[in-house]
């Protein structure tokens, strides 16, 4: 499922290509997908893929199109400080996504059926927090994956303000699916071969809007041949934050905000990044020659003597003159990342440094 939008050659060309697309529509869903490059969620093998707007498969890892990901996290309408449930959590690639947007106070919940899988996500998440320079532009909600059938949900569960299924979800089991919900909620799953978001109005009431044709795997049914014990899934608890914690969240917090009070005293209006530029290729054309005689026309082209046996040569001459001749200001300089150079900078014990910024090993 894919193909809606142009591969791009790098993770920030493929969001260009679903911003222009329409698939990002909003400021909050284009950060989040900038901050991680998709293509770590690849095995390294298959990396050249990961900037196609194309699902991808191997074993039990799966990743939708990025076009599919980009129109949930849209009809999510995700806010800081909501609760979110993902079915199907996978690499934990759009649960991470999710959880720069919901912040610090949100609660981020997968449910994932194979253990294998849950272990990758894991290893995926603790590379995205310890080596990105992204992530220090956000305060995380570090998503939770459990192991289990999302269909064997324990019925004391807390329910939640987003809930998205990235399996297809039978009839049978949509009311299941909108139970998870509080009222308010929106809830955005693949339902009869169309990604469809339903939003709970009331108590009883449902609002539903179909958003476009997909093809999804179903969700797999639950196994009851061997009745021992329960195979309940039980979410994490929602938990409170530690003063710890809470008391980081506030130091980073006051951070930024006097590195965004520097840079605008420094800027004087504050300009966000200057736009990343695309160089076009430029292609050197042969001079065709006119030659007037005694009245007559003759067109030709004026040749150096080695232009006959080194036509070959004079490719790569093109070449390296357009390397030669691209604009320095077009090479943008590596992105800084000011809220580490901040924090190491200050007059702190080491092991206090480390822990405002998340044991980070950059």
């Amino acid at each position: 499922m894919g193909g809606a939008v142009s591969a791009g050659e790098d993770n920030d060309e493929l969001i260009d290509n679903l911003k222009e697309a329409q698939y990002i529509r909003t400021e909050l869903v284009e950060q989040a997908f900038r901050a991680i490059d998709r293509a770590d969620y690849y095995l390294e093998e298959f990396k050249d893929n990961a900037y196609k707007d194309l699902a991808w498969k191997h074993g039990n890892i799966h990743l939708s199109a990025p076009c599919i990901y980009s129109e949930v996290m849209e009809a999510l309408d995700l806010q800081p400080g909501l609760s979110f449930l993902n079915l199907g959590s996978g690499t934990g690639y759009l649960s991470s996504m999710v959880g720069l947007i919901l912040g610090p106070f949100g609660v981020n919940h997968g449910v994932e059926l194979h253990s294998d899988v849950i272990e990758y996500a894991k290893q995926k998440l603790d590379f995205f927090i310890k080596t990105s320079d992204s992530f220090d532009k956000f305060e995380f909600c570090e998503p939770s994956f459990v192991i289990g059938n999302c269909l064997e949900i324990s019925p004391d569960c807390t329910q939640y303000d987003r809930v998205y299924c990235g399996a297809g979800v039978q009839k049978e089991h949509e009311d299941y699916m909108k139970n998870l919900l509080k009222v308010g909620g929106i809830l955005v799953m693949p339902l009869e071969e169309k990604l469809t978001k339903i939003t709970r109005i009331g108590p009883s009431a449902w609002e539903t809007k179909k958003i476009l044709a997909v093809s999804f795997a179903p969700l797999i049914q639950p196994n009851h041949s061997d009745s021992g014990k329960s195979r309940l899934v039980h979410l994490p608890p929602v938990a409170v934050r530690s003063l710890q914690d809470l008391a980081r969240i506030a130091i980073r917090g006051t951070i930024k905000k006097i590195i965004h009070q520097e840079t605008m005293s420094k800027n004087g209006n504050g300009l966000k990044n200057p736009p990343r530029f695309k160089r076009r290729r430029v292609r050197r054309r042969r001079m065709e020659t006119i030659v007037f005689l005694d009245k007559e026309v003759f067109a030709s082209r004026i040749s150096n003597p080695s232009d006959d046996n080194n036509n070959s040569e004079d490719t790569e001459d093109e070449r390296r003159e357009e390397e030669e001749t691209k604009p320095s200001e077009l090479k943008p300089d590596p992105p800084v990342n000011f809220l580490r150079e901040k924090v190491l900078s200050l007059p702190l014990p080491d092991p206090l440094k480390y822990y405002l910024l998340y044991y980070r090993e950059k």
